[in-house]
């Protein structure tokens, strides 16, 4: 079982499309509203075991402030805008599939932007910082935005928004700290990040495969009744990730250096799409559906270019100088 987490971890970029088409011929056979029972526990799967292996105290280090201080520009008034007019160009008559533009444009950072920013060999401790900061931002920021946005056509339940928050990012950050330092208390430090740390993201991997599975399932009917409608929720979803990944690319070379110019990269395209999908199903039920479906795609475009983008990174930064250095390289002019 172990082995199998592990490899589907190691997988994602064939592991998601497999759980899409499991989940379409799983809502083909039968009726899968039964599903939605599942998308809590799910969600709490996600998101409970990157919890555990967050480091919340990142946030107290010194320095780094000029980095994330634009990556904060980028993802929270840059990328919502050019996400709601993506929204606004290809969906004026779909609110619920712009809600799920605007709401993977207004949640960045997940667990892989530490993963592939230590792949392309960028500033890991930078984008710890840049995860934990941008998993408390874009949560309460995120029904704000829903509801000055996208208020006038779709009915913001905010009270609801924000308890679904609570229950799917702030009670797991509490349990997953709670946990982390009892097991380093219990077993030392050396010991959690050797022995228990890399045991929990499988976990998590799972959570996301399931939940992609359920989204799917919901609405194997109506992809299935209209072909088309996979394609033309890919389009907009390619042009924003390339939009985002070209802006990023951009300012990351002209500000920073190659290892934070990597990590800004990873911490301003990656978007935390695990807590989208929970917000879409969780508050919005049966009208989140399409929302939802939208957001499961994003899955696959999205770690589809951040592995492409891992092949990139010499050609575009430089080759680095040395990977334990330029792993803790401080950011320029921070």
């Amino acid at each position: 079982m172990w082995k199998l987490l592990s490899l589907l971890q190691k997988h994602l970029v064939w592991s998601i499309p497999l759980a899409m088409l499991a989940g379409l011929l799983f809502g083909l056979a039968t009726d899968a509203a039964f599903l939605r029972w599942t998308i809590l526990p799910l969600t709490f799967l996600m998101v409970y075991p990157m919890m555990v292996t967050m480091n919340v105290r990142e946030l107290l280090n010194p320095g780094g402030n000029k980095l994330q201080g634009v990556t904060l520009a980028l993802n929270f008034l840059v990328m919502p805008a050019i996400g709601y007019g993506i929204g606004l160009l290809f969906f004026a008559d779909q609110p619920m599939v712009r809600l799920a533009l605007l709401l993977t444009s207004l949640l960045p950072t997940s667990g892989m932007t530490i993963s592939w920013t230590g792949f392309a060999k960028g500033n890991v401790p930078a984008a710890v910082k840049m995860t934990v900061i941008g998993l408390i931002a874009g949560s309460l920021l995120a029904p704000l935005y829903l509801n000055v946005l996208l208020g006038a056509v779709v009915e913001i339940p905010l009270l609801q928004v924000f308890m679904q928050i609570g229950l799917i990012v702030f009670l797991p950050l509490v349990l997953g700290t709670v946990t982390q330092r009892w097991l380093v208390k219990s077993y030392g430090e050396r010991e959690f990040n050797q022995r228990f740390k890399p045991k929990f993201p499988p976990f998590s991997t799972l959570g996301v495969l399931g939940i992609v599975f359920v989204s799917i399932a919901l609405k194997a009917k109506s992809i299935f009744a209209n072909p088309a409608m996979l394609p033309n929720l890919l389009l907009p979803l390619v042009l924003l990730y390339t939009i985002n990944f070209i802006i990023s690319t951009l300012v990351g070379k002209s500000l920073f250096k190659r290892s934070d110019a990597i990590a800004f990269v990873y911490g301003t395209v990656m978007r935390n799409l695990s807590i989208a999908l929970a917000i879409a199903l969780g508050v919005f039920r049966e009208k989140g559906a399409d929302a939802a479906l939208l957001i499961a795609l994003a899955y696959i475009v999205q770690v589809q270019a951040a592995a492409w983008y891992v092949k990139l990174t010499d050609r575009l930064f430089g080759a680095p100088l040395s990977s334990p250095a330029m792993a803790s390289e401080s950011v320029k002019g921070g």
